[in-house]
């Protein structure tokens, strides 16, 4: 099974607590193992591990813009996610919960490659900040 590839990614979650239920649409960079992020009102970053097509990790959420007129789940809160689920070459699927305060909000996530980050990219990015 080839590895999770590094790239910018479109992400579409869902939450739900109970009655309660919202939705973020936003932008996630996996790069050799880390996760960087965000919304309209959030932005992630965290870590993942995977082999064999499945994978793993934890995130941080915090908010950075106010939502004018809105009530936002994790409004005004540093919230911790974890997440398992699924991946193949171009898109990857997570199921998680994230700790609300004293409340476990269940997510489930559809990540889908936007532009990948090629080895040889990388490299002559580093070779740029040397010079």
């Amino acid at each position: 099974m080839a590895d999770v590839k590094n790239g910018l990614y479109s992400i579409q979650i869902q939450m739900i607590n109970g009655d309660r239920r919202g939705h973020a649409t936003g932008v996630i960079v996996l790069l050799n193992g880390n996760i960087l992020g965000g919304d309209t009102n959030f932005y992630y970053s965290g870590s993942y591990t995977f082999k064999d097509g499945k994978w793993r990790g934890e995130l941080i959420t915090r908010q950075h813009a106010e939502a004018i007129g809105v009530r936002l789940l994790f409004g005004g809160r540093e919230v911790t996610c974890g997440f398992t689920g699924v991946y193949s070459d171009d898109a990857a699927e997570v199921n998680g919960t994230a700790l609300v305060g004293k409340t476990s909000v269940s997510f489930a996530a559809k990540l889908a490659l936007k532009s990948a980050l090629l080895a040889n990219q990388q490299s002559s990015e580093r070779e740029c900040k040397k010079a």
